[in-house]
């Protein structure tokens, strides 16, 4: 019997979201995520054909930041506050600079549309060159053992680094730019991924970037190949107070055929 081909896809395992010494938007339960990550890969990397990690890239000023926006008394928004379509047509919220409202109105109008997240104003994290930005450093460790021994390679795909649009999928932003065609879909990592006959999915958060880039990829995948993805339960955690999306997450995608395993138990 032919050997499965495998590959490891593991989201945004950066610092900000890590926090194992500090970080902007710590999710609990990612040092954990990341540990167990880095002891399969160094204990069963020789049944890993392909590494793959993503990694969130920002600038200060994005819209998802409170450096963006402005409230009614003038405040910048603190992370976490939600704003919806409803509060910008009240005048709840505005952009800071006029020449950014009509964008902003369409993004957040959009996204009610399309059904994507509403927009969420996170604390500035994963701003590109920051030692946030970095992989963790237990699975950059494991990472590069892995490159070594095989003398591999585990590509990095950064996304988020358009300022106007959010992009917890790695393989599309929430609303596209049009100027931007790094915002609309990724063909070229579905296709990478298509080859595969496992993909290993874990990272962070599970509520919002894993959730995400998986139901994005999936919806490119035919039914039979959905059962491809194998979700790692035990690397993979939700933001604090987001647990629910991603239960919702987890039942949504496993009706449609998404196995679910640990990262102590898929290996035998």
């Amino acid at each position: 019997m032919q050997k499965q081909k495998v590959c490891l896809f593991v989201i945004d395992g950066q610092n900000d979201f890590v926090g194992r010494s500090k970080g902007s938007l710590v999710v609990n339960g990612a040092v954990g995520d990341m540990d167990r990550l880095a002891s399969m890969i160094n204990k069963h990397g020789a049944e890993l054909d392909d590494i793959q990690l993503t990694m969130d890239s920002h600038y200060h000023m994005h819209i998802a930041h409170s450096s963006w926006w402005l409230d009614k008394n003038g405040n910048h928004p603190i992370p976490f506050t939600i704003i919806t379509e409803d509060a910008m047509k009240t005048g709840e919220f505005r952009a800071y600079h006029k020449n950014l409202q009509k964008w902003s109105e369409h993004y957040v109008s959009t996204l009610a549309k399309n059904n994507r997240y509403p927009l969420c104003i996170w604390p500035d994290h994963c701003i590109i060159g920051s030692m946030g930005q970095a992989l963790d450093p237990v699975l950059f460790d494991a990472v590069t053992g892995w490159e070594t021994r095989f003398y591999a390679t585990a590509p990095r795909t950064t996304k988020g680094s358009n300022m106007y649009v959010e992009h917890y999928s790695v393989v599309k932003a929430d609303v596209e730019h049009p100027s931007d065609p790094m915002t609309r879909l990724n063909t070229s990592m579905i296709d990478t991924l298509k080859i595969y006959d496992i993909i290993l999915t874990g990272g962070e958060a599970l509520s919002h970037c894993v959730a995400n880039s998986a139901r994005d990829i999936i919806a490119e995948f035919s039914p039979d190949q959905i059962k491809k993805f194998v979700l790692l339960e035990d690397a993979t955690s939700s933001v604090t107070g987001f647990e629910k999306m991603g239960e919702d997450f987890i039942n949504e995608m496993t009706a449609k055929g998404m196995q679910l395993s640990r990262t102590d138990k898929f290996f035998r």
